[in-house]
């Protein structure tokens, strides 16, 4: 599909002075569907908008739903915003061979890229596993995006710190657990009570009904909360010493997170490629872009829509 080569003009409004409802009043908005053929998968997609592409990857446990406040936003900005469902996450497809490494999600991501029409000009968002995925593709395809946004997941050369603190490892129980062969009953039992209480944990004080009614309308099939749970069973294929990002990028984490503290964040912006920014983002957890949609949305468009990023770390003041 073809899609306008033309730069997004910079932003010029004052996002400071949008009412606090102005992002919920936006996802009103609805996204079209559609599905593509990607990289040997079937994926299922919302998109708003027309112009260069701005690819939004979920993580877990959550759905490209997840994106309904940032879709509008990019779209007014002049992008194609467009938020697949993961690979194995309901109504796209299951691996065909069972493959859910970080390898195959990122190449998910550059097919993603081509099928799509994507150019030199498009960005790539991701949160949680999309960060991850987000790193990973951007350097197996660098010329493929012009700038990087992630969140509440650091670059993966902060891991050694990460496994080497005692009260981050209890954070991370869950992902020694999602390797254990009992992983998929508990997870299922009770309308995936598990899930909602990850959620509770992550994101203290987050009303996430509406999302956890999408992750369970996505897992509901005991092949797809498999697929899910692969995601933490596949071994990183990555090798050797981990290798910075060449695009200058946008790292946002919740002051509140209940996944990775953000003490173990401090010094991310090293391991970023040049020009890049960390904002840290008071009164909000693991799923900040739903938690403080405004501000994330701000620093966001602010960000893709500028020509000339400054390396720096910003600390939210909260309001």
């Amino acid at each position: 599909m073809s899609m306008s080569s033309a730069k997004p003009k910079r932003e010029t409004q004052s996002f400071a002075s949008v009412a606090p409802t102005s992002a919920q009043s936006r996802s009103s908005k609805s996204p079209r569907q559609g599905r593509v053929q990607a990289n040997g998968i079937e994926f299922a997609f919302l998109e708003l908008g027309t112009g260069p592409l701005a690819l939004c990857l979920h993580g877990f446990p959550d759905t490209a739903r997840t994106w309904r406040y940032l879709l509008p936003e990019l779209a007014e900005a002049g992008y194609r915003a467009v938020a697949p469902f993961m690979r194995g996450y309901a109504p796209s497809g299951l691996s065909k061979d069972r493959s859910y490494g970080l390898n195959d999600l990122a190449g998910d991501a550059v097919a993603l890229h081509e099928t799509l029409g994507g150019d030199e000009q498009a960005v790539l968002i991701g949160h949680d596993w999309g960060a991850e995925t987000t790193y990973e593709a951007a350097l197996l395809a660098p010329t493929r995006w012009s700038t990087l946004v992630t969140l509440a997941v650091p670059p993966a050369a902060l891991d050694d710190h990460l496994f080497a603190d005692y009260d981050q490892l209890k954070r991370f129980f869950y992902l020694f657990f999602f390797r254990t062969e009992t992983a998929e009953v508990v997870v299922s039992k009770d309308e995936m009570l598990f899930l909602e209480r990850l959620w509770s944990d992550w994101s203290p004080g987050y009303d996430a009904t509406e999302d956890l009614a999408s992750v369970r309308e996505s897992l509901t099939e005991r092949d797809h909360l498999a697929a899910a749970l692969a995601y933490y069973r596949s071994e990183s294929e990555q090798q050797g010493p981990y290798l910075t990002v060449p695009q200058p990028t946008l790292y946002l984490h919740g002051a509140r997170d209940g996944c990775i503290d953000v003490a173990h964040v401090s010094g991310c912006e090293t391991y970023l490629g040049a020009g890049s920014r960390v904002v840290l983002v008071q009164e909000a957890g693991h799923f900040l872009h739903l938690e403080r949609p405004d501000f994330v949305n701000e620093h966001v468009i602010n960000w893709v829509t500028s020509a000339t990023p400054i390396s720096s770390t910003v600390l939210d003041p909260g309001d």
